[in-house]
């Protein structure tokens, strides 16, 4: 399969690229900067080895400027749409929040129109979400069949899925996958959490008692190739483990991990002054969320344990 991926220089975006290329796929990048091969290369011609050496195709685009390479999308079957600048990289101000909405709803609705011009389009549409749609849901089960939260992330959420549905206009099918908290520790949360908790100062955000759910790198990328490569996926998909945790578990975890005590809690008080809204969107709302969709189409996850996950991230 000729996959494309939006996002693809980023954490989950150059792990699915080695993912997909070892299974036999060939990939390239949308990126805002093209690579030198880009030009005499079709999409997807790069291999494993390539990939290794830096020679995965990578194709221009600027959403917000209108440019975009038409020749990223010849030969293209699947397109996986990561791009979005990092929700949890400080306070939500105005300018933050106009910056995340145009980085995955007009970059969504911009790359769908793209895709809609070619003639036939691309096959099949894999785009990312988040479970922040769900909002702060306390101890409710949260399903694909769960109506969507409220607040700025649900919102964010509800409208970046609705641009990349806007595809099926052109006869392209849509999976939308709702990823929980992503484990690698090359980036995502995890990363940024290590430095905190390596010193030993790590533990709880506010109460600790709000679920977190969670997904392994290397299960996320399987789920994105489930995906891509299943008619019968359906969609939303969410892409969690099955196994949720308390916040002050998931720092128990992870002090145990790193051999680390993991006890000292950060107030909710003092997340909600250095952080705003941020804090109790991201950081404290609670949503115990399960992957039924990927349980009915017979996914194995490779962690289902918590501590197995960490382990493994942090080997990688």
């Amino acid at each position: 399969m000729n996959v494309l991926i939006a996002g693809g220089t980023g954490f989950v975006g150059s792990a699915l690229a080695r993912h997909l290329m070892s299974r036999g796929h060939r990939v390239s990048l949308l990126s805002r900067r093209a690579s030198p091969s880009a030009g005499s290369a079709s999409a997807g011609s790069a291999s494993a080895a390539g990939a290794s050496a830096g020679a995965v195709p990578t194709f221009r685009w600027d959403p917000g400027r209108g440019e975009f390479d038409g020749a990223a999308l010849e030969g293209v079957d699947g397109v996986v749409n990561l791009s979005g600048e990092n929700l949890a990289g400080g306070r939500w101000t105005r300018e933050r929040k106009k910056r995340l909405v145009e980085s995955r709803v007009l970059a969504t609705r911009f790359l769908v129109r793209r895709m809609g011009e070619r003639k036939p389009p691309p096959r099949t549409l894999v785009s990312a979400s988040a479970v922040g749609i769900y909002g702060n849901r306390g101890e409710e089960l949260l399903t694909e069949e769960s109506a969507p939260g409220s607040g700025f992330l649900a919102e964010l959420c509800k409208a970046w899925e609705a641009g990349a549905y806007a595809a099926r206009a052109a006869g392209t099918r849509v999976h939308v996958l709702r990823f929980g908290v992503v484990l690698g520790a090359n980036g995502g949360a995890l990363a940024k959490m290590l430095p905190i908790f390596k010193l030993g100062i790590g533990g709880p955000l506010g109460s600790g008692k709000q679920w977190m759910s969670w997904i392994a790198l290397s299960d996320l990328v399987q789920g994105i190739e489930l995906a891509l490569t299943r008619e019968d996926a359906g969609t939303p998909i969410n892409v969690v483990a099955p196994t949720p945790v308390r916040n002050r578990d998931f720092a128990r975890a992870l002090g145990n991990v790193l051999r680390r005590p993991a006890v000292l809690p950060a107030p909710a008080l003092a997340l909600r002054l250095l952080l705003g809204e941020m804090a109790d969107e991201a950081l404290l709302s609670s949503a115990c969320v399960a992957p039924l969709k990927l349980v009915s189409l017979g996914y194995r996850f490779a962690f289902e344990d918590l501590e197995g996950a960490l382990r493994a991230a942090l080997k990688g």
